[in-house]
């Protein structure tokens, strides 16, 4: 229903917004743990001439949250009254108060309020959306101690909730001018209360262009070994908008165009590539998923020095001698080397240059950042690495506006899919590869198989009837982000079996798609799911992901709440806004890039808006995830491959294609131009 807003829908980049239903799906009507939703207090303080209060009061009213009180206030008088009594009220959870004429985004209340009950913090904060006439930029609170800017913020403050126990330590219900936002986040920070930070816009900001500073940025070279194909690849890409969205140049750099994939395993040297790098003058290189291209730390041992490296922990192989999962080995422990149990698994590396190369990474640690993806990678990379390498946390980043709930009907039929089966995905670049757990996999699926209940099979499947179901539906390698999102959101639930991951993009893809993941509870896959909340996390064991499955097969109001929480606290905290922050803070906390320095407030282009599902100009997402589908033939060779050698490579069939190349090469040099 329409509440008459007087001011142009488009002028903020948000569609239909105020006065149409918020674009999400309705809230549960409990918290994750079944308590109510906590009473939230919105004051709404007098603006300076001609305010638009319709369009504010409407987008309090569209946010659909439900304990929710509103007042607007025609005086600053009356704003204090109103907070001292909210403040005096028991029943008063928590308090925002903005400017007639600003807006809250749509679904802000719930998320700013479901992190804060989730995390315990006082406060929490979000994103703006600076517009008048188009947006002209987004930003969010950033380092409470950091000198605040000389023109601060009027007294709005919009984008931060505040539980009521925080204020009452404050003293703001003494005040008869209240604080702006950076003011009030100072203060929380000095008083000790906890503070949290939501990577979506929870508030739009009437604020015109010239009072806005674009975002200073660094250059940056995004260093990879073959692009941005397969898992590691989509998230390095990833990571690299997230800075360009932040105001940063980024220089795409892959080493495979200089040195083929089959030689990486005795490649080190990149002449051509170091020279560019080092004569670019970067002020930053973010390298990550190198060892499709060298199985060696030569590279970043020599250009960390000369310029400030931060190594993406996609996975673990910087921290090896050669494997990316040292899984349970006993030799890492005391040094990797000839006794390596796995040397023909991919990285493959000859035993005996095994030890070398531990010791040669050892060495380049001294110098690069390295940038950990969970709090499960981190612990882990701390435990690996040398005394003295500096390890900081990240998020990674998600393209929340192409993964996002959709009409899950409709997608069935679009997709020729059965409309009332319970429909389980599985997802992988390589579905059936065995880090993957797929031999957990198949024994799960064939658990719980029966009639209603079907299975979805995205990526690489060299053999789909090793399975047995005839309701199987596998569409093969999936090459773009909004192809793939409609299959995630067409089923009910994600499964993976998977123990080895540094954090698991699948399960927050499928759960920004509003579909909840079972898991096991193990590496990274603990900050890719939140335990009955977006999801089931198990122990690993013989039917434990079969008896969770069951609980939601059997549950569909279950399976609708965990997706729809899902789907908020994803957005929140793996948006390519939450990423940038985390790379923010990471760098300005590095003592190798002083460069970079904590801010009171952080700031975006306005692109940032498109990446988000509310906005006008939603960005429709990237191509080229994954190779294109094997032929048959390619597929019965590789089958026939892994019968008799395994799914490793014995060292002189890499030696073979390693020649195999270099004689392509020489006879492609001495073919004349024509």
């Amino acid at each position: 229903m329409s509440h008459g807003p007087t001011q142009s829908k488009d002028d903020h980049g948000v569609a239909d917004w105020p006065g149409a239903s918020a674009p999400h799906a309705p809230l549960p009507d409990a918290l994750p743990d079944g308590r109510p939703w906590p009473r939230i207090v919105v004051v709404i303080l007098p603006g300076e001439g001609d305010a638009r209060d319709a369009d504010t009061r409407a987008s309090v009213t569209g946010q659909d949250y439900p304990n929710l009180r509103h007042t607007v206030c025609r005086d600053a008088s009356e704003a204090g009254n109103a907070i001292g009594a909210a403040l005096a009220d028991p029943e008063t959870d928590y308090v925002l108060w903005l400017v007639a004429g600003d807006l809250l985004a749509p679904g802000a209340l719930a998320a700013l309020c479901l992190e804060a009950v989730l995390t315990g913090a006082g406060a929490v904060a979000g994103l703006r959306v600076l517009f008048e006439r188009g947006v002209h930029g987004l930003d969010l609170l950033g380092d409470p101690a950091a000198p605040r800017p000389d023109a601060d913020d009027r007294s709005g403050c919009g984008d931060v909730l505040v539980s009521r126990g925080a204020l009452l330590r404050l003293g703001v219900s003494e005040r008869v001018t209240l604080p702006s936002s950076t003011e009030l986040w100072s203060r929380l920070a000095d008083t000790g209360i906890r503070l949290s930070r939501v990577g979506r816009p929870v508030l739009l900001r009437r604020c015109a262009a010239a009072h806005q500073t674009a975002p200073a940025g660094l250059s940056v070279v995004s260093l990879t070994d073959l692009g941005y194909g397969g898992g590691a690849g989509i998230a390095h890409r990833r990571l690299a908008e997230a800075l360009a969205l932040a105001g940063h140049s980024i220089t795409h750099v892959r080493l495979a165009d200089e040195s083929p994939p089959a030689a990486a395993e005795w490649t080190d040297g990149f002449p051509r590539t170091e020279e560019a790098i080092l004569g670019g003058r970067h002020d930053l290189v973010l390298a990550g998923n190198l060892h499709g291209a060298t199985r060696g730390a030569g590279l970043i041992g020599r250009l960390a020095p000369a310029v400030p490296t931060a190594l993406a922990l996609h996975d673990l192989f910087a921290l090896t001698g050669r494997c990316a999962h040292p899984k349970a080995c006993p030799v890492i422990a005391t040094g990797c080397d000839a006794r390596c149990p796995t040397p023909t698994e991919y990285p493959q590396l000859a035993p005996d240059r095994i030890a070398g190369a531990y010791a040669e990474k050892r060495r380049a640690l001294a110098a690069p950042l390295l940038l950990a993806n969970s709090a499960w990678t981190e612990e882990r990379a701390r435990s690996l690495a040398p005394d003295g390498t500096v390890i900081a946390r990240i998020q990674l980043a998600f393209p929340t506006g192409v993964f996002r709930p959709r009409d899950r009907a409709a997608l069935r039929r679009t997709l020729g899919l059965p409309e009332r089966d319970v429909l389980i995905l599985f997802a992988a670049v390589i579905a059936d590869a065995p880090d993957k757990g797929f031999s957990d996999l198949v024994a799960t699926i064939k658990r719980v198989a029966r009639p209603g209940v079907g299975f979805v099979a995205v990526g690489r499947l060299d053999d789909p009837g090793v399975f047995g179901l005839a309701n199987l539906h596998a569409p093969g390698p999936i090459g773009d982000e909004e192809t793939l999102a409609q299959w995630y959101a067409a089923c009910d639930v994600y499964l993976t079996a998977s123990r080895l991951e540094t954090l698991g993009q699948t399960p927050i893809e499928a759960g920004l798609c509003g579909t909840p993941t079972v898991a096991y509870r193990a590496t990274g896959l603990t900050s890719a799911v939140v335990d009955g909340v977006t999801g089931l996390l198990v122990a690993p064991g013989e039917g434990a992901l079969a008896d969770a499955l069951e609980v939601l097969i059997a549950d569909a109001p279950r399976r609708q709440r965990l997706g729809a929480f899902a789907r908020m606290v994803l957005e929140s905290r793996f948006s390519h806004a939450a990423a940038a922050v985390s790379l923010h803070d990471a760098l300005a906390g590095w003592p190798g890039m002083p460069s970079v320095v904590s801010s009171a407030r952080l700031r975006f282009r306005p692109e940032m808006l498109g990446r988000f599902a509310f906005a006008k100009g939603r960005h429709a997402g990237a191509t080229g995830l994954v190779a294109a589908p094997s032929r048959p033939l390619v597929r019965r060779l590789r089958r026939a491959k892994q019968a008799v050698f395994g799914r490793g490579m014995p060292l002189w069939m890499r030696r073979a294609l390693y020649a195999a190349t270099l004689l392509r090469r020489g006879a492609t040099r001495r073919t004349p131009a024509r």
